[in-house]
């Protein structure tokens, strides 16, 4: 079944399609999630995001990709979750300028890394690292060979590291 499939099942009940949605896509959704929020946090979301797949399933529409509609859902979890919590704080000691950087050097590195990734080596470890797809997902997303996909990671990292490691 693809995923339209399922969620027309789950609308009709079948809860079955609610594990196999979860088992599809609760890595991925985790993965882009785990950008901006703690890691309890991410399984909190996780669940409210399979929760509201599950009662907005008879209203879904397949205008769009199943996996747009459900990241949109946790996207909107993950701003409920940080909403209810209120403005951040954060002690002294935990930001950027206790590590020695002031704010235009954070900058800085910010932009290098930025400049760093951009191309096809930043699209792989977006997909592999912040997605959470395996080196075989990437390559058949890419269209390229597994070993193209091996050697773009390895310049990707090695670029991060010539970025990050020239600030220490």
């Amino acid at each position: 079944m693809d995923d339209d499939e399922l969620i027309a099942a789950l609308a009709a009940g079948d809860e079955t399609a609610l594990r196999e949605l979860f088992v599809r896509h609760a890595p991925w959704l985790a993965g882009r999630l785990r950008v901006a929020l703690p890691p309890p946090d991410v399984e909190d979301v996780l669940q409210e995001t399979f929760l509201a797949v599950w009662k907005g399933a008879g209203g879904y529409r397949p205008r769009g990709t199943p996996q747009a509609w459900m990241w949109v859902i946790a996207r909107n979890q993950a701003a409920l979750l940080l909403r209810r919590r209120g403005p951040a704080t954060m002690r002294l000691e935990e930001t950027p300028y206790a590590a020695g950087l002031d704010p235009a050097e954070a900058a800085i590195i910010r932009a290098d890394i930025t400049a760093a990734l951009d191309g096809p080596e930043g699209e792989v470890l977006r997909l592999m690292y912040v997605e959470d797809r395996s080196v075989a997902e990437v390559a058949a997303r890419l269209g390229v060979p597994a070993g193209t996909v091996k050697s773009r990671a390895h310049r990707a990292r090695r670029m991060l590291r010539a970025v990050v490691g020239g600030t220490r």
